[in-house]
């Protein structure tokens, strides 16, 4: 009698247990919030280095002194590090010598450009120009690139500039899209307030 009793109970609960209507689904993945700081900006010039440009007030400007363990080739190589992102738009300045150099260093942005094709979903080659101070190009790097934004900008006589934003965390192009969008405008105000001393 006792066995018959236990299993009428337990069918009783189990049925019990299964009219309530609630589904319960696990919360999706979610990220944090980020706090974005005001846009300001503040003008960079330095004795010696031949541009200028204005940055966010956010971001600081280092001085690049270790190029592959080497010395910099000159002075006016610079990180504009944003510490609330853990994030460097790193600068590299060289003074164009005569056109076999500047054909080389457009050569050499546009072979760092392309090793990001293994990794890189698309690269958009966007054309840049101020007019009588520069002409360059911005490469829009989509995917999960190291460096998702760089560009290069210089008169074509005397003056290069080449500029790339890395993020330093682990290349999640999803959950970073917020970041680099805000970053990119400040890469952008960069390019357009470049001008050469």
């Amino acid at each position: 009698m006792m066995p018959k009793v236990f299993v009428f109970l337990l069918v009783v609960v189990s049925f019990w247990g299964c009219t309530d209507d609630a589904i319960y689904v696990p919360k999706p993945h979610a990220y944090p919030k980020v706090d974005f700081p005001e846009k300001k900006y503040v003008a960079f010039k330095q004795a010696g280095c031949p541009y200028t440009f204005e940055y966010p007030a956010y971001a600081k400007m280092v001085k690049n002194t270790d190029f592959l363990g080497k010395p910099v080739p000159n002075d006016c190589w610079y990180d504009l590090y944003i510490s609330d992102f853990d994030a460097k738009i790193h600068l590299t300045y060289y003074t164009v010598k005569d056109r076999k150099h500047y054909d080389k260093l457009i050569s050499d942005v546009y072979r760092m450009a392309n090793e990001h094709t293994q990794k890189a979903n698309y690269i958009d080659e966007v054309p840049v120009e101020k007019k009588g101070v520069f002409k360059g190009k911005l490469f829009d790097i989509t995917g999960p690139a190291a460096t998702p934004l760089e560009f290069y900008l210089t008169d074509e006589t005397k003056h290069f500039i080449r500029g790339s934003l890395y993020l330093n965390t682990q290349v999640r192009p999803d959950s970073l899209a917020p970041i680099y969008n805000f970053l990119k405008k400040d890469a952008l105000h960069l390019v357009n307030t470049l001008d050469w001393q």
